[in-house]
């Protein structure tokens, strides 16, 4: 085994990034001597971490900066709620930790040239998107209602990042009763279980799919009007960016990256020509269900026309999230039921 030996002074600079602080790299303290390093580093102002060799912190301690992937991330790890027992090593960083916004390829999330989807639509011409729900509710078996509103549960679901149980069972009842929820994914047993009951009990309302295809999630975005992202953490989020793109509005919870790329539909902001979505606070079932109905309300009084395509947000073109278009403009004009869909239901994993 190799001795180690320190490096010779270089002008070269190490950034690391920070996906998700949760998942942290953590190694049994007796693997420290397989790095063959001074045994200074094993302390708990080096790598150590609760009687554990934590990657992670190394990173953090040792870069020269420390970046993630939104500036609200960046700012919410620094505090306890946030930090995963890592926030006193994020703040004694200062300002070499910030935040970079995630971002979409606009070449593969194009809802103009999409080839998993069955029509196309752009901001300019969106009859395309009435066409998409339409054939999603035939895929899914639901009613192909014109006065439903449909919702997409879009956030990779597990217990360390979506609300509790209790209130994702809710959203899914609540949501069926004036709106479509349609949902892809896979993960805790005891959720899987609750949605395949709320699809048994309303079938022409709810969809459920166990498991996870790309392409039908592309056709789940595009065939939606609004995508429900009720993360309790979530670093950035790129659900809510293939909503926006798609012309699906997105409902989210202000935290991480969510805060960073939605603008909530309140009075100001409406009134401003600037929102692009529904945006809740509290991580709870009236929290959640206050944004359902307001977006209900929303698809419900929208005006006939849409607004014409801005210049793009984060590089990526959107057809919703952009400033000066607002989700009273940008709503699409085929008239229907509300669907709600969620293409992503990533497996149960803590850290």
């Amino acid at each position: 085994m190799p001795t180690w030996r320190p490096h010779p002074p270089t002008r070269a600079a190490t950034v690391y990034t920070v996906h998700n602080l949760a998942y942290q790299g953590l190694f049994p303290h007796a693997d420290f001597r397989l790095l063959d390093l001074p045994a200074r580093f094993m302390s708990h102002t080096g790598l150590e971490f609760h009687g554990q060799l934590s990657f992670m912190k190394a990173g953090l301690k040792y870069a020269k900066r420390v970046t993630t992937v939104s500036p609200t991330y960046a700012r919410e790890i620094a505090t306890h709620e946030f930090g995963v027992g890592l926030d006193g090593v994020i703040r004694g960083r200062g300002n070499e930790v910030s935040g970079v916004l995630n971002g979409v390829d606009g070449q593969v999330w194009n809802p103009a040239d999409d080839n998993a989807l069955s029509s196309h639509y752009s901001a300019a011409q969106m009859a395309g998107k009435a066409q998409c729900k339409q054939a999603l509710q035939r895929e899914l078996g639901l009613a192909e209602k014109t006065r439903s509103a449909g919702v997409r549960r879009g956030q990779p679901v597990d217990v360390t990042e979506g609300p509790g149980p209790r209130a994702r069972r809710a959203a899914g009842h609540r949501a069926a009763r004036r709106a479509q929820l349609a949902l892809q994914g896979s993960g805790e047993p005891g959720l899987e279980a609750a949605f395949r009951e709320a699809a048994k009990a309303q079938p022409q309302q709810v969809g459920v799919r166990i498991g996870y295809d790309e392409a039908f999630a592309h056709r789940l975005i595009a065939g939606s009007d609004a995508i429900l992202v009720p993360s309790r953490f979530e670093p950035c989020g790129l659900t809510q960016m293939y909503g926006l793109r798609y012309g699906t509005l997105p409902i989210v919870r202000r935290v991480g990256g969510l805060s960073d790329t939605v603008v909530d539909a309140n009075a100001d902001n409406l009134r401003a020509d600037r929102a692009t979505g529904f945006v809740f606070d509290a991580a709870s079932v009236p929290a959640l269900d206050g944004a359902l109905q307001r977006a209900g309300e929303v698809f419900h009084e929208r005006p006939r026309h849409v607004g014409e395509a801005a210049a793009p947000r984060h590089g990526a073109g959107f057809l919703v999230a952009r400033r000066g278009k607002s989700v009273s403009r940008a709503v699409p004009e085929h008239r229907g039921q509300l669907s709600i869909s969620a293409p992503r239901w990533r497996p149960t994993a803590t850290a």
